[in-house]
């Protein structure tokens, strides 16, 4: 069997699959066996760095949505990798670990109409999860973030972005959910994993050498993340929760976290798991952070308790079309670091304080371009904008032209759109053509093809913020 290359972006995952599918030895043969990690919820020691510090240095050429691998690279796995295998997981190598794109029981198109219609459950335990605690942690994480972090109440989550110091450009995306005065839980991508680690430390050395607070940083090596989907999460969720659930839940809105105890198969409780109402695919549901010798319990106790008519098992194909359908950005394709948050559409991220008293890398830039150049502000050149594309499906690179055939954008992101039958795409266009019902054209191999901006989300998100008045 060939040598498997690490992809850089799901479509290339499913054609890798579907590739060696073909082989007459399968897929796992090729793969490496585990590594176990060197670090379990440890804090990293920090040795001061005099070198000044400068996107430049860390800045990598290739795409950071999945890390590739050298020859002698051994890829991880998850805690849930041989449950993939049991369950007929397809896995591809993807974000430095073997990450199942689909299983046998349901086509990637399926699994996506699956999810919209009752649950699936995704494993994202290639994300990185990290502690930040201490009296320096609020000034830390307003410095190198513009999120409106002395405004976040205990227990709520807020989407932001890891910025650069000066130019504003986006190190990675982000969430961040304070847990307590002096400590927060924080989430960023696998496929960064080799960028974040070194920027999270040169910035921690840099603000404690400017007279910063002490600010402690654990790395949750090893841990799971399941992400729950669909209108039937809370429903199963609450089957196996061992306090009442339906107020639990109920009251339990849109970007709230809080600490559940499950009800295992063992008929074993589960140790306190920090659950949050959110994730990537537009719809209802909760992302579940599990220590590595509790999270096959927890999540064979899910499937099982809900059963396949309910709950299915949903990989990294599902994902993609599920998070463009509902405006999601996916980093080192629609993201990257020349890119500031007001380009990419992502304005929302700046708390309103922030935006008066400043004090986050890049402020200068970032501000100034919050004012449109058409009221006399600097503005942006380029604006992340959804498509809907006539005739064939858009991918990555395809160059967006005006009327004139003149090059006006790229696309970024783009497949063919289960739940609404059109072909889908998001990308960075000319400022002045951004606006929604614009009429523009996209070359997709070789031929214009006609397309439309569209708002983001495609399909309006279900995020739960509480029953809708009768």
């Amino acid at each position: 069997m060939k040598r498997l290359r690490a992809v850089s972006s799901v479509a290339d995952a499913i054609l890798l699959q579907r590739t060696a599918s073909r082989s007459s030895r399968t897929l796992s043969t090729a793969l490496h066996p585990r590594t176990p990690p060197t670090t379990t919820s440890k804090p990293l020691s920090l040795t001061p760095n005099p070198r000044a510090f400068a996107p430049s240095s860390l800045i990598q050429t290739t795409r950071h949505s999945s890390s590739t691998p050298s020859s002698n690279e051994v890829l991880q796995k998850t805690p849930l990798y041989d449950l993939h295998l049991a369950h007929g997981g397809k896995m591809v190598p993807f974000g430095g670990f073997h990450m199942p794109v689909q299983y046998t029981s349901l086509s990637v198109s399926a699994s996506h109409h699956f999810t919209r219609s009752h649950a699936s459950l995704f494993d994202v335990s290639h994300m990185v999860q990290h502690r930040f605690s201490g009296p320096g942690v609020n000034a830390f994480l307003e410095r190198i973030t513009p999120a409106g972090i002395a405004g976040l109440e205990a227990h709520k989550s807020t989407l932001s972005t890891l910025l650069w110091p000066v130019t504003g450009g986006i190190v990675d995306d982000t969430i961040l959910t304070r847990l307590g005065p002096e400590l927060f839980y924080v989430v960023t991508n696998a496929g960064c994993r080799e960028k974040d680690l070194p920027y999270f430390k040169e910035q921690l050395e840099a603000f404690q050498k400017e007279g910063g607070a002490k600010v402690e940083w654990e790395v949750l090596e090893g841990w799971g993340l399941v992400a729950l989907q669909g209108p039937l999460s809370a429903e199963i969720l609450g089957r196996v929760m061992v306090e009442p659930a339906e107020s639990e839940l109920k009251e339990m809105y849109f970007g709230s976290s809080k600490y559940i105890k499950i009800k295992l198969l063992s008929r074993e409780v589960s140790s306190p798991l920090l659950v949050s109402r959110g994730g990537y695919t537009g719809e209802d549901g909760f992302e579940i952070s599990i220590p590595e010798s509790e999270t096959v319990a927890v999540t064979e106790t899910l499937l099982q308790s809900a059963g396949p008519e309910q709950l299915q098992l949903a990989g990294l194909g599902a994902r993609d079309s599920l998070r463009l359908e509902a405006g999601m950005c996916l980093y080192g394709h629609d993201l990257d670091d020349s890119t500031t948050p007001v380009e990419a559409a992502l304005s929302w991220v700046i708390g309103k304080d922030r935006r008066v008293g400043g004090g986050f890398h890049g402020a200068d830039v970032i501000l100034a371009q919050l004012k449109p150049k058409s009221k006399g502000g600097a503005g942006v050149d380029r604006r992340r904008i959804g498509l809907i594309v006539e005739g064939a499906p858009a991918r990555e690179g395809a160059e967006i032209v005006n009327d004139k055939g003149e090059k006006i954008g790229n696309i970024t992101s783009g497949c063919p759109s289960p739940t609404l039958g059109k072909h889908i795409a998001m990308g960075y266009i000319k400022d002045g053509f951004h606006k929604s019902g614009t009429d523009v054209e996209v070359v997709v191999r070789g031929k214009k093809r006609k397309a439309k901006v569209t708002k983001m989300p495609f399909v309006p998100s279900k995020y739960w913020k509480g029953a809708a008045p009768s």
